[in-house]
């Protein structure tokens, strides 16, 4: 029964979410078996001159070893993404392949000017900081200590991570790759002037879109488009 439960809940996670998650996990087992880390980590020598090109993906599914850090990881990852997939991207699965393409992209090109191995947190903390600007009214607990508005999650999340003596280094650009997309996504095409300047290529919507929506969707309230409380009724949202 057990397992049964497990599975109708896997193949109940919507695709890009179950790809992801599917593929940190397969190679945390990888690591734990047949490779090391050092086959996996980002370096710009070894891919622009061995022409070792799985780095490039391979450096964001490492989380480390089993333990505290890659559940809880792996928890965030889990959660958030199938939050925005089947919220604010629910219907529009090329547009959320894009966002992880543009993350990705301006993450590695960071990682060419700075000393970091692994990047599969800081695109975390981009899919934890578009979804909460993406919903500014939820209410968050975090461990039953602290209650917030949700655009301060990632800012607790990377104030947490300083307490257990990890470099911020890693969240702050999670921060700004996700900062990055939400203003060009969100803000500035609303703004007099702006113009939408994130176009998800075609090819993309070929592959991934799906021709049309459920009629039949109701979405949750912190999941609708216009991100606005109904009436004076609160949601509670505990981060994990």
């Amino acid at each position: 029964m057990a397992y049964q439960g497990f599975a109708q809940e896997y193949l109940g996670m919507p695709a890009v979410t179950r790809a992801y998650t599917t593929a940190c996990v397969l190679t945390t087992a990888a690591v734990l078996e047949f490779i090391t880390p050092f086959q996996l980590y980002f370096n710009p020598d070894l891919i622009f001159r061995k022409f070792q090109i799985w780095r490039l993906i391979t450096n964001f599914l490492f989380f480390g070893p089993l333990g505290f850090s890659f559940f809880f990881n792996m928890i965030f990852l889990y959660r958030y993404c199938r939050m925005l997939e089947e919220g604010s991207f629910r219907g529009r699965t090329a547009d959320f392949v894009f966002m992880f393409l543009f993350g990705g992209f301006l993450m590695t090109l960071f990682g060419l000017f700075a000393s970091l191995f692994f990047l599969g947190q800081a695109f975390t903390i981009m899919l934890v900081y578009v979804w909460s600007r993406r919903n500014p009214y939820i209410r968050m607990n975090f461990f039953g200590l602290l209650n917030f508005q949700a655009p301060f999650l990632p800012w607790v999340l990377m104030g947490f991570s300083l307490l257990l003596g990890n470099s911020i280094i890693i969240d702050l650009l999670g921060i700004a790759v996700g900062h990055i997309y939400y203003f060009l996504e969100d803000v500035f095409p609303n703004q007099p002037g702006g113009k939408k300047l994130l176009l998800t290529p075609g090819f993309l919507k070929m592959v991934f879109d799906t021709p049309e929506e459920d009629p039949n969707y109701n979405p949750l309230p912190e999941d609708r488009p216009d991100h606005q409380p109904r009436g004076q009724e609160q949601n509670e949202q505990h981060p994990q």
